[in-house]
Protein backbone atom coordinates (compact mmCIF):
# COMPACT_ATOMS: atom_id res chain seq x y z
CA UNK A 1 0.00 0.00 0.00
CA UNK A 2 1.38 3.40 -1.00
CA UNK A 3 1.99 5.86 1.86
CA UNK A 4 0.60 9.29 1.29
CA UNK A 5 1.18 12.33 3.46
CA UNK A 6 -2.00 14.33 3.65
CA UNK A 7 -1.55 18.08 3.79
CA UNK A 8 -2.99 19.59 6.94
CA UNK A 9 -6.19 21.57 6.43
CA UNK A 10 -6.15 25.02 8.00
CA UNK A 11 -9.62 25.87 9.33
CA UNK A 12 -8.83 29.15 11.11
CA UNK A 13 -6.38 31.88 10.15
CA UNK A 14 -6.21 35.12 12.14
CA UNK A 15 -3.99 37.81 10.60
CA UNK A 16 -2.74 41.07 12.12
CA UNK A 17 -5.61 41.41 14.57
CA UNK A 18 -5.48 44.45 16.86
CA UNK A 19 -7.98 45.51 19.50
CA UNK A 20 -7.76 48.72 21.49
CA UNK A 21 -9.73 49.91 24.48
CA UNK A 22 -9.37 53.40 26.00
CA UNK A 23 -5.76 53.53 27.18
CA UNK A 24 -5.12 49.82 26.55
CA UNK A 25 -3.94 47.89 23.49
CA UNK A 26 -5.28 44.42 24.32
CA UNK A 27 -4.08 42.78 21.07
CA UNK A 28 -1.35 44.13 18.81
CA UNK A 29 -0.93 42.64 15.30
CA UNK A 30 -1.71 39.20 16.66
CA UNK A 31 -1.46 36.20 14.32
CA UNK A 32 -2.87 32.77 15.07
CA UNK A 33 -3.90 29.72 13.06
CA UNK A 34 -5.57 26.39 13.73
CA UNK A 35 -5.66 23.16 11.73
CA UNK A 36 -8.38 20.55 11.50
CA UNK A 37 -7.92 17.96 14.24
CA UNK A 38 -5.33 20.05 16.11
CA UNK A 39 -5.21 21.13 19.76
CA UNK A 40 -3.58 24.55 19.80
CA UNK A 41 -2.74 25.76 23.31
CA UNK A 42 -2.80 29.46 24.16
CA UNK A 43 -1.00 30.69 27.28
CA UNK A 44 -0.19 34.05 28.82
CA UNK A 45 -0.46 36.02 32.03
CA UNK A 46 -3.74 37.56 33.15
CA UNK A 47 -4.12 40.65 30.99
CA UNK A 48 -2.01 39.25 28.13
CA UNK A 49 -4.99 39.36 25.73
CA UNK A 50 -6.35 35.81 25.83
CA UNK A 51 -9.91 36.77 26.83
CA UNK A 52 -9.99 39.55 24.24
CA UNK A 53 -8.97 37.07 21.52
CA UNK A 54 -11.70 34.63 22.56
CA UNK A 55 -14.32 37.37 22.44
CA UNK A 56 -13.17 38.44 18.97
CA UNK A 57 -13.64 34.87 17.71
CA UNK A 58 -17.03 34.46 19.40
CA UNK A 59 -18.27 37.80 18.05
CA UNK A 60 -18.55 39.62 21.38
CA UNK A 61 -15.85 42.15 20.35
CA UNK A 62 -14.88 43.61 16.99
CA UNK A 63 -11.20 44.20 16.10
CA UNK A 64 -9.86 47.60 15.08
CA UNK A 65 -7.85 46.07 12.25
CA UNK A 66 -7.04 42.63 10.87
CA UNK A 67 -9.01 39.75 9.40
CA UNK A 68 -10.34 36.34 10.38
CA UNK A 69 -10.57 33.50 7.85
CA UNK A 70 -12.51 30.39 8.79
CA UNK A 71 -13.34 27.52 6.42
CA UNK A 72 -12.44 29.69 3.44
CA UNK A 73 -14.57 32.70 4.45
CA UNK A 74 -12.70 35.91 5.32
CA UNK A 75 -14.26 38.47 7.65
CA UNK A 76 -13.14 41.81 9.08
CA UNK A 77 -15.08 40.90 12.20
CA UNK A 78 -17.53 38.28 13.45
CA UNK A 79 -20.90 38.58 15.15
CA UNK A 80 -22.18 35.92 17.58
CA UNK A 81 -24.60 34.68 14.90
CA UNK A 82 -21.90 34.46 12.21
CA UNK A 83 -19.46 32.78 14.61
CA UNK A 84 -22.01 30.07 15.41
CA UNK A 85 -22.89 29.63 11.73
CA UNK A 86 -19.21 29.14 10.92
CA UNK A 87 -18.93 26.47 13.61
CA UNK A 88 -17.17 28.33 16.45
CA UNK A 89 -18.26 27.26 19.95
CA UNK A 90 -16.77 28.65 23.17
CA UNK A 91 -16.81 27.15 26.66
CA UNK A 92 -16.14 30.04 29.05
CA UNK A 93 -14.87 29.92 32.64
CA UNK A 94 -18.00 31.72 33.79
CA UNK A 95 -21.18 29.76 34.40
CA UNK A 96 -23.82 30.93 31.90
CA UNK A 97 -26.27 28.02 32.14
CA UNK A 98 -29.65 27.84 33.90
CA UNK A 99 -29.38 26.39 37.43
CA UNK A 100 -32.99 25.22 37.85
CA UNK A 101 -33.32 22.94 34.82
CA UNK A 102 -31.73 19.57 34.03
CA UNK A 103 -28.29 18.98 32.54
CA UNK A 104 -29.89 17.65 29.34
CA UNK A 105 -32.10 20.75 28.99
CA UNK A 106 -29.04 22.95 29.42
CA UNK A 107 -27.11 20.99 26.80
CA UNK A 108 -29.83 21.75 24.24
CA UNK A 109 -30.75 25.19 25.61
CA UNK A 110 -31.56 27.41 22.63
CA UNK A 111 -31.56 24.45 20.22
CA UNK A 112 -34.31 22.37 21.84
CA UNK A 113 -35.29 19.14 20.08
CA UNK A 114 -38.88 19.01 18.86
CA UNK A 115 -41.10 15.95 18.71
CA UNK A 116 -41.98 15.70 15.00
CA UNK A 117 -45.42 14.23 15.73
CA UNK A 118 -46.56 16.45 18.61
CA UNK A 119 -44.71 19.68 17.69
CA UNK A 120 -43.57 20.12 21.30
CA UNK A 121 -40.15 20.03 22.93
CA UNK A 122 -39.18 16.40 23.47
CA UNK A 123 -37.47 16.06 26.86
CA UNK A 124 -37.05 12.33 26.33
CA UNK A 125 -35.19 12.86 23.04
CA UNK A 126 -32.93 15.49 24.60
CA UNK A 127 -32.18 13.21 27.56
CA UNK A 128 -31.42 10.26 25.27
CA UNK A 129 -29.16 12.32 23.01
CA UNK A 130 -27.40 13.92 25.97
CA UNK A 131 -26.74 10.45 27.39
CA UNK A 132 -25.39 9.26 24.03
CA UNK A 133 -23.12 12.29 23.71
CA UNK A 134 -21.77 11.83 27.25
CA UNK A 135 -21.07 8.14 26.60
CA UNK A 136 -19.25 8.97 23.35
CA UNK A 137 -17.01 11.35 25.29
CA UNK A 138 -16.35 8.82 28.06
CA UNK A 139 -18.20 10.85 30.72
CA UNK A 140 -20.41 9.44 33.46
CA UNK A 141 -23.07 12.11 34.01
CA UNK A 142 -26.65 12.18 35.34
CA UNK A 143 -28.13 14.19 32.49
CA UNK A 144 -31.61 14.23 34.06
CA UNK A 145 -30.29 15.83 37.29
CA UNK A 146 -30.98 19.51 38.00
CA UNK A 147 -27.90 21.48 36.92
CA UNK A 148 -27.32 23.33 40.21
CA UNK A 149 -27.24 20.02 42.11
CA UNK A 150 -24.31 18.72 40.07
CA UNK A 151 -20.72 18.93 41.29
CA UNK A 152 -18.57 21.76 39.86
CA UNK A 153 -16.73 19.29 37.60
CA UNK A 154 -19.99 17.79 36.27
CA UNK A 155 -21.31 21.31 35.62
CA UNK A 156 -18.20 21.96 33.55
CA UNK A 157 -18.78 18.74 31.61
CA UNK A 158 -22.31 19.97 30.83
CA UNK A 159 -20.89 23.19 29.37
CA UNK A 160 -18.48 21.21 27.18
CA UNK A 161 -21.22 18.81 26.03
CA UNK A 162 -23.46 21.77 25.19
CA UNK A 163 -20.77 23.09 22.84
CA UNK A 164 -20.19 19.64 21.32
CA UNK A 165 -23.92 19.18 20.69
CA UNK A 166 -23.63 21.96 18.10
CA UNK A 167 -21.06 19.91 16.13
CA UNK A 168 -18.40 22.65 16.08
CA UNK A 169 -15.51 23.03 13.68
CA UNK A 170 -13.62 25.16 16.19
CA UNK A 171 -14.01 24.52 19.94
CA UNK A 172 -12.55 27.10 22.35
CA UNK A 173 -11.97 25.86 25.91
CA UNK A 174 -11.15 28.59 28.43
CA UNK A 175 -9.65 27.06 31.60
CA UNK A 176 -11.78 23.90 31.21
CA UNK A 177 -10.32 22.10 34.25
CA UNK A 178 -10.27 24.94 36.80
CA UNK A 179 -12.79 23.22 39.10
CA UNK A 180 -11.48 19.68 38.59
CA UNK A 181 -9.53 17.15 40.61
CA UNK A 182 -6.67 15.13 39.10
CA UNK A 183 -8.94 12.32 37.89
CA UNK A 184 -11.39 14.67 36.14
CA UNK A 185 -8.55 16.65 34.56
CA UNK A 186 -7.46 13.38 32.96
CA UNK A 187 -10.99 12.83 31.65
CA UNK A 188 -11.04 16.29 30.06
CA UNK A 189 -7.66 15.75 28.41
CA UNK A 190 -8.78 12.39 27.00
CA UNK A 191 -12.03 13.97 25.81
CA UNK A 192 -10.15 16.78 24.05
CA UNK A 193 -7.87 14.29 22.31
CA UNK A 194 -10.92 12.28 21.20
CA UNK A 195 -12.64 15.42 19.89
CA UNK A 196 -9.56 16.47 17.90
CA UNK A 197 -9.24 13.01 16.34
CA UNK A 198 -12.73 13.50 14.94
CA UNK A 199 -11.49 16.59 13.06
CA UNK A 200 -12.47 19.40 15.41
CA UNK A 201 -9.88 22.13 15.89
CA UNK A 202 -9.49 22.95 19.59
CA UNK A 203 -8.11 26.16 21.11
CA UNK A 204 -7.11 25.23 24.66
CA UNK A 205 -6.42 27.94 27.24
CA UNK A 206 -5.01 27.07 30.67
CA UNK A 207 -2.72 28.45 33.38
CA UNK A 208 -1.43 24.99 34.30
CA UNK A 209 1.61 24.60 32.05
CA UNK A 210 2.03 20.86 32.68
CA UNK A 211 -1.57 20.33 31.62
CA UNK A 212 -1.29 22.34 28.42
CA UNK A 213 1.98 20.63 27.49
CA UNK A 214 0.24 17.26 27.79
CA UNK A 215 -2.80 18.13 25.69
CA UNK A 216 -1.57 20.57 23.01
CA UNK A 217 -0.02 19.83 19.62
CA UNK A 218 1.21 23.42 19.41
CA UNK A 219 1.44 26.18 22.01
CA UNK A 220 1.35 29.92 21.33
CA UNK A 221 2.67 32.27 24.03
CA UNK A 222 0.83 35.58 24.30
CA UNK A 223 2.39 38.54 26.13
CA UNK A 224 1.18 42.13 26.22
CA UNK A 225 -1.14 41.49 23.27
CA UNK A 226 1.57 40.02 21.03
CA UNK A 227 2.41 36.46 19.96
CA UNK A 228 5.88 35.86 21.43
CA UNK A 229 6.42 32.37 20.08
CA UNK A 230 4.62 29.29 18.77
CA UNK A 231 6.02 25.89 19.75
CA UNK A 232 5.34 22.67 17.83
CA UNK A 233 5.43 19.46 19.90
CA UNK A 234 6.64 17.47 16.87
CA UNK A 235 9.65 19.72 16.40
CA UNK A 236 10.76 20.53 19.93
CA UNK A 237 10.52 19.51 23.55
CA UNK A 238 9.50 22.31 25.85
CA UNK A 239 9.50 22.63 29.63
CA UNK A 240 7.15 24.60 31.92
CA UNK A 241 9.97 26.88 33.05
CA UNK A 242 10.85 27.82 29.45
CA UNK A 243 7.24 28.69 28.66
CA UNK A 244 6.94 30.68 31.90
CA UNK A 245 10.00 32.76 30.95
CA UNK A 246 8.38 33.66 27.64
CA UNK A 247 5.06 34.48 29.35
CA UNK A 248 6.50 37.01 31.78
CA UNK A 249 9.50 38.18 29.74
CA UNK A 250 12.09 37.36 32.42
CA UNK A 251 13.59 34.24 34.03
CA UNK A 252 11.37 32.54 36.58
CA UNK A 253 12.18 29.75 39.02
CA UNK A 254 9.76 26.84 39.16
CA UNK A 255 10.14 26.93 42.94
CA UNK A 256 9.66 30.26 44.69
CA UNK A 257 12.59 31.22 46.94
CA UNK A 258 11.01 32.05 50.29
CA UNK A 259 12.79 34.36 52.71
CA UNK A 260 13.10 32.59 56.02
CA UNK A 261 11.81 34.29 59.16
CA UNK A 262 11.66 33.11 62.78
CA UNK A 263 8.45 31.53 64.06
CA UNK A 264 7.07 31.94 67.57
CA UNK A 265 5.24 29.73 70.00
CA UNK A 266 2.16 27.63 69.28
CA UNK A 267 -0.87 29.95 69.39
CA UNK A 268 -3.57 28.04 67.47
CA UNK A 269 -4.74 24.50 68.09
CA UNK A 270 -7.28 22.15 66.50
CA UNK A 271 -8.00 19.38 68.99
CA UNK A 272 -9.83 16.12 68.16
CA UNK A 273 -11.78 17.60 65.23
CA UNK A 274 -14.11 15.02 63.69
CA UNK A 275 -16.30 15.71 60.66
CA UNK A 276 -16.80 12.19 59.29
CA UNK A 277 -18.05 9.19 61.28
CA UNK A 278 -15.63 6.72 59.70
CA UNK A 279 -12.54 8.95 60.15
CA UNK A 280 -10.29 9.39 63.18
CA UNK A 281 -10.27 12.80 64.93
CA UNK A 282 -7.75 15.36 63.70
CA UNK A 283 -5.40 17.35 65.94
CA UNK A 284 -2.69 19.85 65.01
CA UNK A 285 -1.12 23.10 66.21
CA UNK A 286 0.17 26.22 64.42
CA UNK A 287 2.90 28.60 65.57
CA UNK A 288 2.84 32.37 65.41
CA UNK A 289 4.33 33.44 62.07
CA UNK A 290 4.20 29.92 60.63
CA UNK A 291 2.91 28.76 57.25
CA UNK A 292 1.41 25.32 57.77
CA UNK A 293 0.86 23.55 54.46
CA UNK A 294 -2.12 21.21 54.09
CA UNK A 295 -1.64 18.68 51.30
CA UNK A 296 -3.83 15.91 49.94
CA UNK A 297 -5.73 14.91 46.86
CA UNK A 298 -8.97 16.72 46.10
CA UNK A 299 -11.80 14.92 47.84
CA UNK A 300 -9.56 13.92 50.76
CA UNK A 301 -11.40 16.32 53.08
CA UNK A 302 -9.04 19.31 53.10
CA UNK A 303 -11.63 21.98 52.31
CA UNK A 304 -14.21 20.41 54.63
CA UNK A 305 -11.71 20.54 57.51
CA UNK A 306 -11.01 24.21 56.77
CA UNK A 307 -14.71 25.07 56.71
CA UNK A 308 -15.31 23.12 59.93
CA UNK A 309 -12.60 25.14 61.70
CA UNK A 310 -14.27 28.32 60.39
CA UNK A 311 -17.69 27.21 61.65
CA UNK A 312 -19.11 26.76 58.15
CA UNK A 313 -19.24 22.94 58.14
CA UNK A 314 -20.83 20.53 60.61
CA UNK A 315 -18.51 19.19 63.31
CA UNK A 316 -19.14 15.83 64.97
CA UNK A 317 -16.67 16.73 67.70
CA UNK A 318 -13.59 18.71 68.52
CA UNK A 319 -12.46 22.09 69.84
CA UNK A 320 -10.52 25.08 68.54
CA UNK A 321 -8.13 27.03 70.78
CA UNK A 322 -6.41 30.39 70.30
CA UNK A 323 -3.66 31.30 72.79
CA UNK A 324 -4.99 28.65 75.15
CA UNK A 325 -8.60 29.88 75.08
CA UNK A 326 -11.41 27.70 73.73
CA UNK A 327 -12.89 29.71 70.83
CA UNK A 328 -14.64 26.83 69.00
CA UNK A 329 -16.88 28.72 66.52
CA UNK A 330 -20.32 27.39 65.67
CA UNK A 331 -20.62 29.78 62.72
CA UNK A 332 -18.38 32.05 60.59
CA UNK A 333 -19.40 35.20 62.49
CA UNK A 334 -17.97 33.75 65.69
CA UNK A 335 -14.83 32.65 63.83
CA UNK A 336 -14.21 36.15 62.46
CA UNK A 337 -14.74 37.70 65.91
CA UNK A 338 -12.09 35.28 67.23
CA UNK A 339 -9.61 36.42 64.57
CA UNK A 340 -9.96 33.57 62.07
CA UNK A 341 -10.39 34.16 58.32
CA UNK A 342 -11.15 31.69 55.53
CA UNK A 343 -10.10 32.49 51.97
CA UNK A 344 -12.07 29.98 49.90
CA UNK A 345 -11.00 28.52 46.59
CA UNK A 346 -14.06 29.97 44.84
CA UNK A 347 -13.40 33.65 45.61
CA UNK A 348 -15.83 34.82 42.92
CA UNK A 349 -18.66 32.89 44.58
CA UNK A 350 -18.13 33.37 48.31
CA UNK A 351 -15.11 35.63 48.69
CA UNK A 352 -16.02 38.78 46.79
CA UNK A 353 -19.00 40.86 45.69
CA UNK A 354 -18.21 40.95 41.97
CA UNK A 355 -20.56 43.86 41.22
CA UNK A 356 -19.16 46.12 43.95
CA UNK A 357 -16.05 48.33 43.73
CA UNK A 358 -12.65 47.57 45.23
CA UNK A 359 -13.07 49.76 48.33
CA UNK A 360 -16.42 48.21 49.37
CA UNK A 361 -14.96 44.71 48.98
CA UNK A 362 -12.03 45.62 51.23
CA UNK A 363 -14.16 47.10 54.02
CA UNK A 364 -17.19 44.80 53.88
CA UNK A 365 -16.33 42.67 56.95
CA UNK A 366 -14.80 45.51 58.98
CA UNK A 367 -17.28 48.24 58.15
CA UNK A 368 -17.88 48.98 61.84
CA UNK A 369 -14.32 50.33 62.16
CA UNK A 370 -15.04 53.32 59.89
CA UNK A 371 -18.15 54.58 61.65
CA UNK A 372 -20.99 53.46 63.89
CA UNK A 373 -24.08 55.47 62.93
CA UNK A 374 -22.52 57.12 59.88
CA UNK A 375 -19.69 55.88 57.68
CA UNK A 376 -16.63 58.07 57.20
CA UNK A 377 -16.06 57.80 53.46
CA UNK A 378 -12.85 59.78 53.74
CA UNK A 379 -11.49 57.37 56.33
CA UNK A 380 -12.60 54.39 54.21
CA UNK A 381 -10.83 55.80 51.15
CA UNK A 382 -7.64 56.53 53.11
CA UNK A 383 -7.48 53.04 54.64
CA UNK A 384 -8.30 51.31 51.36
CA UNK A 385 -5.55 53.25 49.56
CA UNK A 386 -3.11 52.06 52.23
CA UNK A 387 -4.01 48.41 51.55
CA UNK A 388 -3.96 48.87 47.77
CA UNK A 389 -0.43 50.29 48.03
CA UNK A 390 0.75 47.79 50.66
CA UNK A 391 -0.47 44.75 48.70
CA UNK A 392 0.36 46.26 45.28
CA UNK A 393 -3.21 45.80 44.03
CA UNK A 394 -3.35 46.92 40.41
CA UNK A 395 -6.62 48.81 39.85
CA UNK A 396 -7.41 52.04 37.99
CA UNK A 397 -9.28 53.33 41.06
CA UNK A 398 -10.98 52.27 44.28
CA UNK A 399 -14.30 52.71 42.45
CA UNK A 400 -13.50 50.05 39.85
CA UNK A 401 -15.82 47.04 40.06
CA UNK A 402 -13.91 44.01 41.32
CA UNK A 403 -15.01 41.86 38.38
CA UNK A 404 -12.77 43.90 36.05
CA UNK A 405 -9.59 43.07 37.99
CA UNK A 406 -7.32 40.13 37.12
CA UNK A 407 -7.53 36.94 39.17
CA UNK A 408 -4.32 37.74 41.05
CA UNK A 409 -5.52 41.20 42.03
CA UNK A 410 -8.90 39.82 43.07
CA UNK A 411 -7.07 37.43 45.41
CA UNK A 412 -5.13 40.34 46.88
CA UNK A 413 -8.39 42.20 47.55
CA UNK A 414 -9.71 39.15 49.45
CA UNK A 415 -6.54 39.19 51.58
CA UNK A 416 -6.87 42.96 52.08
CA UNK A 417 -10.43 42.45 53.28
CA UNK A 418 -9.32 40.14 56.08
CA UNK A 419 -6.28 42.21 57.03
CA UNK A 420 -8.56 45.24 57.27
CA UNK A 421 -10.67 43.25 59.73
CA UNK A 422 -7.57 42.52 61.77
CA UNK A 423 -7.55 38.69 61.79
CA UNK A 424 -4.47 36.75 62.92
CA UNK A 425 -5.21 33.24 61.59
CA UNK A 426 -5.54 33.00 57.79
CA UNK A 427 -6.87 29.75 56.33
CA UNK A 428 -6.32 29.89 52.56
CA UNK A 429 -7.74 27.25 50.20
CA UNK A 430 -5.92 26.95 46.84
CA UNK A 431 -4.65 30.56 47.07
CA UNK A 432 -3.19 30.75 43.54
CA UNK A 433 -5.62 28.56 41.64
CA UNK A 434 -6.40 30.07 38.23
CA UNK A 435 -3.89 32.93 38.38
CA UNK A 436 -0.79 33.34 36.27
CA UNK A 437 2.87 32.77 37.10
CA UNK A 438 3.76 36.38 37.87
CA UNK A 439 0.68 36.91 40.07
CA UNK A 440 1.53 33.71 41.96
CA UNK A 441 4.95 35.10 42.85
CA UNK A 442 3.34 38.29 44.19
CA UNK A 443 0.94 36.25 46.36
CA UNK A 444 3.84 34.14 47.65
CA UNK A 445 5.80 37.26 48.59
CA UNK A 446 2.73 38.62 50.36
CA UNK A 447 2.26 35.42 52.39
CA UNK A 448 5.94 35.51 53.34
CA UNK A 449 5.59 39.10 54.55
CA UNK A 450 2.40 38.31 56.50
CA UNK A 451 4.07 35.36 58.24
CA UNK A 452 7.10 37.51 59.09
CA UNK A 453 4.74 40.07 60.67
CA UNK A 454 3.30 37.38 62.98
CA UNK A 455 0.23 36.17 61.08
CA UNK A 456 -0.29 32.39 61.12
CA UNK A 457 -1.28 30.87 57.77
CA UNK A 458 -2.88 27.48 57.14
CA UNK A 459 -2.44 26.93 53.39
CA UNK A 460 -4.35 24.23 51.50
CA UNK A 461 -2.79 23.60 48.10
CA UNK A 462 -2.70 21.03 45.31
CA UNK A 463 0.47 22.51 43.80
CA UNK A 464 3.63 20.71 44.84
CA UNK A 465 6.06 23.62 44.18
CA UNK A 466 3.80 25.90 46.24
CA UNK A 467 3.72 23.54 49.22
CA UNK A 468 7.46 22.85 49.12
CA UNK A 469 8.43 26.51 48.69
CA UNK A 470 6.22 28.15 51.31
CA UNK A 471 5.49 25.62 54.05
CA UNK A 472 7.34 25.54 57.37
CA UNK A 473 5.60 22.22 58.07
CA UNK A 474 3.06 20.14 56.13
CA UNK A 475 0.19 17.95 57.28
CA UNK A 476 -1.17 15.54 54.70
CA UNK A 477 -4.88 14.70 54.66
CA UNK A 478 -6.15 11.37 53.40
CA UNK A 479 -9.76 10.21 53.82
CA UNK A 480 -10.48 13.04 56.30
CA UNK A 481 -7.56 12.00 58.51
CA UNK A 482 -3.96 13.17 58.94
CA UNK A 483 -1.85 10.52 57.23
CA UNK A 484 1.50 12.22 57.68
CA UNK A 485 3.21 15.26 59.25
CA UNK A 486 6.35 16.61 57.59
CA UNK A 487 8.80 18.88 59.39
CA UNK A 488 10.79 21.44 57.40
CA UNK A 489 13.74 19.13 56.71
CA UNK A 490 11.38 16.32 55.55
CA UNK A 491 9.47 18.35 52.95
CA UNK A 492 10.03 16.95 49.47
CA UNK A 493 7.95 15.51 46.63
CA UNK A 494 8.60 11.89 47.56
CA UNK A 495 7.40 12.30 51.16
CA UNK A 496 4.34 14.29 50.12
CA UNK A 497 3.33 11.68 47.53
CA UNK A 498 3.89 8.94 50.10
CA UNK A 499 1.44 10.73 52.38
CA UNK A 500 -1.12 10.89 49.57
CA UNK A 501 -0.93 7.13 49.29
CA UNK A 502 -1.18 6.59 53.05
CA UNK A 503 2.50 5.96 53.80
CA UNK A 504 3.84 6.75 57.28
Amino acid sequence: MENKTLEKEKILDVKNISKEFPGVKALNNFNFDLYKGEVHGLIGENGAGKSTFIKLLSGAFQPNIGEITISGETHKYLTPHVARRLGIQTVYQEDILVPGISAAENIFLGTELIDSKKFFVSYRTMTDQANTLAEQMGITLKVDEIYERLSPSDQQFVKILKALAQKPKVLILDEPTQAFNVKDIGLVIEMVKRISKEGVGVIYIAHDLEEIIEVADRITVLRDGRAINTHDKKLEKYQPDDLAKEMIGRPVDLFFKKKESPVGDYIFEVRDLKIKESAKPISFRVREGEILGVAGLKGAGRSEIARAIFGAYRKLGGKIFYKGKNITPSNPIQAVKSGIALLTESKKVDGLFMGLPVDHNITVVGIDSIGKLFLSLGKERKLCNEYVNKLNIKTPSLNKEIRFLSGGNQQKVVIAKWLFKGVNILIVDEPTHGIDVNAKTEVYELFTELAASGKSIIMISSEMPELISLSDRIIIIRNYEISKVLEKNEINEENILSGFMGGN
